[in-house]
């Protein structure tokens, strides 16, 4: 336990300090009009209140991330209490506050448009296909979850189950798809803004449960210093470096939350909202991640490891919840857990059809050009879809290309950031800041494609080949942008 205050110490002081000084590095103007202010269009540009935007942020970068992706990082030991604090503090909501700001002050620009502007037009090209891909993934995983979770479980009424799982399966599917259809054409405030923050606060309930269940069960925490090691079932096959890493996204570092800050950005009516929404949101979901995580660790190999017997992602929730809560307050961390997910689908999609609207230049205030532009998207959603159910591997395969692609999108966008901070302080170091975390997600992004035998090339190579060959081409990165940055060090002179 005395780990697990340490460590929500350090996230709460970690807001306060760190993010004062990120704001100050980067300039926050609260005098300059913002997007929403300057041009509301009653769609996507539309202001809403503090308090609003930032639990509709929350939920959007959480999802179940810092659920099922804590539980997934916690299996590999209590490294994942020290990735999801410093990961968290330094490098996520870095990229978060950061890369949201750029956007609130470039007229609420999609990501692949930032990517363009710091990074060269070759690449705004490349990551538009890329962060698109990537949203309709998005979209895939967190359509089968929910409809998987509430499907056959003991803990949903009777009334919502049926004789055939696949029918009521596929019945969740098009119900949930169809809601999705829904959130992404509406204008941002209709639906997103109202139900939003209702989610937003049950999710976090979820978490203060969990945290009263510590307590009121006496549960012994496993300390940081008692399972370093790698305590992952097929741990020979599954190093913590690049793994947990991968596996530990949005309580950590996500790079699909830079695609959700937009959103935000284009509702804000105050530059001075953007240090709580988007620093604030990311330290709020690590805060979460924790939690999860650190009851998951109780039954890996803490307390309880008795009561363990093989359970995975949402096998694990159910166990958490049916063990230490009583049936009604389970059912409803169920649904916590639905909604998360079901409640970061939906935005993705609609992020997707901003981006493809943004770079056709296709004006989304009617909604016959919104639906235009959504159509081929859902389109391609729903064959994913089926193969996720259709094929026994389906799901899997997809999960493993969405988190892959979810941290090169976070590496990808650092890098960005830092071009922005070298720009923004020629004649200062500030860079920094974002450059050690930009360089460590290199790293973890490429090694995991010479070390994973299953998704990578680990079994044509040794490990120690694989890092040696990632190393290399981080080094390349690292020294590409020290020479770009030079060149406008002298072109500012």
């Amino acid at each position: 336990m005395i780990t697990f205050i340490i460590s929500i110490v350090l996230l709460v002081a970690g807001y306060w300090l760190y993010s004062k000084l990120i704001a100050r590095v980067i300039g926050i103007d609260p005098s300059r009009t913002t997007p929403a202010v300057a041009h509301p269009d009653g769609v996507d540009y539309v202001p809403m209140k503090p308090w609003r935007i930032f639990l509709i942020q929350f939920l959007n970068i959480a999802g179940v991330g810092p659920i099922i992706g804590a539980v997934m990082g916690a299996q590999f030991g209590t490294a994942s209490f020290l990735w999801i604090v410093f990961g968290c503090i330094l490098a996520g909501a870095v990229h978060d506050f950061i890369s949201g700001f750029i956007s609130l002050r470039e007229d609420g620009a999609s990501l692949p448009e930032i990517h363009g502007r710091y990074l060269g037009k070759g690449m705004k090209q490349f990551m538009r296909g890329f962060t698109v891909v990537l949203m309709i993934l998005v979209g895939v995983v967190f359509v089968n979850t929910p409809a998987k979770l509430l499907t056959g479980d003991p803990f949903v009424p009777a009334f919502l189950q049926g004789v055939d799982g696949s029918v009521i399966l596929y019945g969740w599917v098009v119900i949930i798809f169809a809601y999705y259809l829904l959130a992404t054409l509406l204008p941002i405030d209709k639906v997103i803004g109202k139900i939003y923050p209702v989610f937003g606060i049950l999710l976090l309930a979820m978490a203060v449960a969990i945290v009263v269940a510590f307590v009121v069960h006496g549960i012994d925490l496993p300390e940081v210093w008692e399972a370093l090691d790698n305590h992952h079932p097929q741990a020979d096959s599954n190093p913590i470096f690049p793994m947990m890493f991968i596996s530990i996204a949005c309580g950590a570092i996500s790079g699909f939350h830079a695609t959700q800050s937009p959103l935000m950005a284009r509702c804000m009516v105050n530059e001075r909202q953007a240090r709580p929404i988007f620093y604030g949101a990311m330290i709020a979901e690590g805060v979460v991640a924790l939690i999860w995580a650190a009851a998951a660790a109780y039954f890996f190999y803490g307390g309880d490891a008795s009561l363990y017997h093989g359970e995975k992602d949402a096998g694990m929730v159910k166990l958490i919840a049916s063990t230490w809560f009583p049936p009604a307050i389970t059912f409803i961390t169920l649904l916590g857990v639905v909604s998360a997910a079901v409640t970061s689908g939906d935005t993705a999609l609609r992020s997707a059809r901003l981006i493809v609207a943004d770079f056709m230049h296709i004006d989304q205030k009617p909604i016959g050009k919104r639906l235009l532009v959504a159509l081929p998207v859902f389109a391609i959603t729903a064959g994913l879809l089926v193969f996720s159910i259709v094929d026994n591997d389906g799901f899997q395969v997809i999960w493993r290309y969405f988190s892959w692609a979810n941290q090169v999108l976070a590496m990808v966008t650092l890098w960005a950031v830092t071009v922005f901070l070298s720009r923004l302080h020629p004649s200062k170091a500030w860079y920094w800041l974002s450059l050690v975390p930009a360089i460590f997600m290199s790293m973890v992004t490429i090694s995991f494609l010479f070390v994973a035998e299953k998704e990578g090339l680990g079994s044509l190579m040794s490990r120690t080949v694989g890092y040696a060959l990632a190393a290399v081409i981080t080094l390349c990165l690292t020294a590409l942008f020290f020479v770009s940055q030079r060149k406008n060090s002298h072109k500012a002179q």
